[in-house]
């Protein structure tokens, strides 16, 4: 556990910057998409878990009374403290620290959400259990993340896990449900959204082992024939652009 934390550690220094200013990632369409489906309103207060550069915690923000942000990464959290003041938002605190457990009390948000992180967690239902306690009844408990078809998983990870070391495991949307009815959760709704990118950008805001750049590039050319990784790779103006496959899932504690 130790040294997956210090891999988390040491991809999401690295990561910080390009992570949280890439414009995939900022897309303010996906980010209102999160909001809107949370049925988030003014009085509501929000929990975002490993929340990263805050982009999602800065969007709650603008909609809710309060929206809180937690990561193990400092400097993650350095630039979700240059979102927040470049917004102006001042309804929000950060707090740096482990999601197991999380250190708030019971029944303390009424929306818990987490974005991209569920793939870096070795132990997701243990988490989302976690997310579960600190949400109030009647509350929410929001998931969102790559879902590869099962079809395509494997090779998906298989390349994930090349991109960035820190990863674990994307999961399928009906793995992600499972997880949800393991914790004692109702099945969750669900919509969907693609992170749209292109190859050369993502690999230069990724910190791969030495070599492993140009594997993933051969993966990803290989994907053009048959999208192998499940990811909707295509040629335009000569360069190779993808859609990872986002769930969007929120159930009602």
């Amino acid at each position: 556990m130790s040294t997956h934390k210090d891999s988390i550690l040491d991809q999401f220094t690295r990561q910080a910057v390009p992570f949280s200013t890439a414009p995939s990632i900022k897309d303010e369409a996906a980010l209102r998409l999160i909001v809107e489906f949370s049925g988030a309103g003014p009085t509501d207060t929000v929990l975002d878990v490993a929340c990263g550069g805050g982009l999602v915690v800065c969007a709650f923000a603008r909609t809710v009374r309060h929206a809180t942000g937690i990561d193990l990464t400092p400097a993650m959290l350095e630039q979700a403290r240059k979102n927040q003041a470049a917004q102006g938002l001042a309804n929000i605190t950060w707090k740096q620290g482990d999601v197991l457990p999380l250190p708030f009390p019971d029944a303390s948000f009424t929306i818990v959400t987490s974005r991209f992180a569920f793939h870096h967690f070795l132990d997701p239902l243990a988490v989302l259990r976690e997310m579960k306690r600190v949400a109030a009844p009647g509350g929410k408990v929001m998931v969102v993340d790559s879902a590869p078809a099962p079809e395509r998983a494997d090779a998906f990870n298989r390349m994930e896990k090349l991109r960035d070391p820190s990863h674990a495991r994307a999961m399928p949307v009906d793995e992600h449900k499972s997880l949800y009815a393991r914790a004692g959760l109702p099945e969750p709704r669900l919509t969907w959204y693609r992170l749209e990118s292109e190859m050369e950008a993502l690999i230069a805001r990724s910190f791969p082992n030495p070599g492993d750049d140009d594997k993933i590039r051969a993966l990803f050319r290989a994907s053009l024939a048959d999208d192998a990784l499940g990811i909707q790779t295509r040629l335009q103006d000569g360069k190779i652009h993808y859609g990872f496959p986002v769930a969007v899932l929120v159930a009602d504690r």
